[in-house]
């Protein structure tokens, strides 16, 4: 059995890499023109990760992940809302780069690097990974709804 330190490291390293190729696909995304299956297909796929809470080390108390969601909705959604915005381009959509995607990202990543060693005392590494997946979970799904509607928005005046 892996000691303790090691599923940390392995956990940090694992969402540090996840994390990067979040951002360069996000950049690389920018570069064309964007579609409703493209906006939406991320947060339902992210949305298998309900799976882990059917092992019972994942299993959390109903108020910690109505509180982890809550969080990444009302807190960590709002920079993401607010710095992305899509723009017609001839009969195009394109989802507009936004440097401030890249330090929102990082920020967070290393917003959970620091809270682990405080979170860790409270559960275990298994429940901080649920926890943690609580919270981009509830700072996706808004963001993404946010983009659909401006989508949406922007295809009903390339109609007119």
């Amino acid at each position: 059995m892996p000691s303790t330190t090691t599923i940390q490291a392995l956990s940090i390293l694992i969402s540090g890499m996840a994390g990067a190729v979040m951002i360069l696909l996000r950049l690389r995304a920018a570069r064309q023109p964007t579609s409703l299956k493209k906006l939406v297909i991320p947060p339902l796929g992210m949305m298998t990760g309900f799976i882990m809470f059917a092992l019972p080390m994942m299993h959390i108390p109903w108020l910690w992940g109505l509180s982890a969601f809550g969080t990444g909705l009302l807190i960590f959604s709002f920079p993401l809302i607010v710095t992305t915005r899509l723009a017609l381009v001839k009969r195009d959509i394109f989802v507009i780069r936004s440097k401030a995607f890249i330090l929102i990202m990082v920020s967070l990543f290393a917003l959970r690097l620091s809270l682990h060693p405080v979170v860790e005392k409270v559960m275990t590494i298994p429940q901080t990974g649920a926890i943690f997946y609580l919270v981009a979970l509830g700072m996706i799904l808004p963001w993404r709804l946010a983009m659909v509607s401006e989508y949406l928005r922007l295809i009903q005046r390339r109609a007119e």
